[in-house]
């Protein structure tokens, strides 16, 4: 006989781990199946985001950072430093240490919660009466029964056509965190968060690093204002990106690999590298759930379909995170797993799509909230724009890192904030103040009339709403 629960989360990344450890909250017998493994086999929950994703991606960025400072800024400080080298064995093993940290700390949760975790595959096996059975395909098969399942199995790195990931040559974000050594050349087709945050690694390290992107613009989703700023600043640091590009045949040979492709002005190019990432997106990932035996229904793009609620055509199954529409954020999969587990429990969950922050970690971070300001065009918004440059901030200046601006959008009428963005330093921080403000529908004023600290990057959030109504508090 199966053993039963109130809940049965497929899935431990970000969506599935806070949807079980919530539902566990809220009195409910829950079981939470992942079957991420370490590298000596053992549970390693966390999902994408944390085993190859959010977290170590971050862990190396800090780290190259460290050695950039090193190298051209601790001068400027009076530190002077001679002989510096970076180990990378070393790196990779920090980063590894910090996911696991993770790993543990979710397993950690679990037992805190009293949630059974069953580390393997999960599968839909049948309806079963009053819920479903759901087999686990781990060290050792067997079958659980759930009268609710939330699916939260995350998403997978899309491939190009015909041009497999082998991790070794030719990475998705997986392999991109593992590279042994600094490679001399490093290529990256699309230039998303992924592209910008690892390219921006290797590049510090001594890559020498391209970036391929198709469209004809750089960062289509960003504010336009804080686009060019970042392509500034990005080229300013040796990041070569090429945009308007077609990517044709890549040949992948012992000694690198081969990327022909037409340029924006349609001439034929080569390019030539040791290690290529390819990062154009994800896939949601719904292999091996076995859809098909309850008759879960997926759309054209293998999502799994919700409705605003994260309801699936099926009684009693939700489906949360990069498996479902939406973006693919793990603070979105965060919101959605709070939410179901809730409505679960007869409450009233609630994710704002509108306020959910997105952020890119590279230096300078980009970091907005809202609608971007082509949006707001196109849309036939009456708005006004207040903007203030970190180059006037004292804070920037002490840090030493002048670059970027805050920008805010607000309703011309009403002079609601319509959206936030910023390009420049702990960007990745600053837009907490802007999500806060726009969930209580503040105004642009409101932020204006509160009071800052001094001296403080988040001032130029203050003198940037300002801004808005052509004022200023910095002489």
């Amino acid at each position: 006989m199966s053993k039963q629960f109130d809940v049965i989360v497929i899935g431990g990344g970000p969506g599935g781990y806070i949807a079980a450890i919530r539902a566990a909250q809220l009195g409910f017998n829950v079981a939470c199946i992942d079957e991420w493994k370490n590298a000596a086999g053992g549970p390693a929950p966390g999902g994408t985001c944390t085993n190859v994703g959010c977290i170590p991606s971050k862990a190396l960025l800090q780290s190259s950072e460290h050695f950039n400072h090193a190298n051209h800024h601790f001068a400027e400080h009076g530190i002077e430093v001679k002989g510096v080298s970076m180990d990378v064995a070393k790196m990779l093993a920090r980063k590894n240490t910090v996911v696991k940290q993770n790993n543990d700390g979710i397993l950690y949760l679990f037992k805190k919660n009293k949630i059974a975790f069953f580390h393997g595959r999960g599968s839909f096996v049948k309806a079963a009466e009053g819920g479903y059975e759901i087999k686990v395909a781990g060290a050792a098969e067997e079958t659980i029964t759930g009268k609710q399942i939330i699916i939260a199995t995350g998403s997978n790195a899309r491939a190009l056509p015909g041009t497999p990931f082998d991790e070794v040559n030719i990475l998705s974000n997986d392999g991109a965190l593992n590279i042994g050594a600094v490679p001399k050349k490093l290529g990256l087709i699309g230039s998303g968060v992924i592209g910008l945050e690892m390219g921006s690694v290797w590049k510090r390290l001594g890559s020498e690093v391209t970036i391929l992107e198709g469209l004809p613009v750089f960062l289509g989703a960003v504010d336009e204002g804080v686009a060019k700023e970042a392509h500034k600043a990005f080229t300013k640091q040796g990041l070569k990106i090429e945009l308007g590009v077609k990517v044709g045949e890549i040949k992948n040979g012992k000694k690198g690999v081969s990327v022909a492709y037409t340029n924006a002005k349609g001439e034929a190019q080569t390019l030539e590298v040791d290690k290529l990432i390819i990062s154009i997106g994800r896939v949601p990932n719904t292999i091996g759930l076995n859809t098909e035996a309850v008759g879960l229904a997926l759309d054209e793009r293998g999502a799994i379909v919700v409705d605003a609620d994260c309801k699936t055509n099926l009684p009693g199954v939700w489906a949360v995170g990069d498996v479902v529409r939406g973006p693919m954020l793990a603070h979105k999969a965060e919101e959605e797993g709070v939410a179901v587990a809730e409505r679960i429990a007869g409450q009233h969950g609630h994710v704002n799509f509108n306020t959910i922050p997105w952020v890119i970690y590279t230096s300078p971070e980009i970091a907005w909230v809202g609608r971007t300001e082509q949006q707001l065009k196109a849309d036939g918004v009456a708005y006004k724009a207040g903007q203030f440059p970190f180059l006037a901030n004292g804070r920037a200046r002490a840090l030493g890192d002048t670059t970027g601006f805050v920008k805010f959008l607000a309703d011309a009428k009403t002079d609601e904030i319509l959206g936030v963005h910023i390009v420049g330093p702990q960007a990745s921080e600053l837009i907490s103040e802007a999500v806060v403000a726009m969930e209580f529908k503040a105004s642009a004023e409101d932020i204006a009339r509160i009071c800052h600290a001094h001296p403080s990057l988040s001032e130029a959030t203050k003198e940037a709403a300002l801004a808005v109504d052509k004022r200023t508090l910095n002489f």
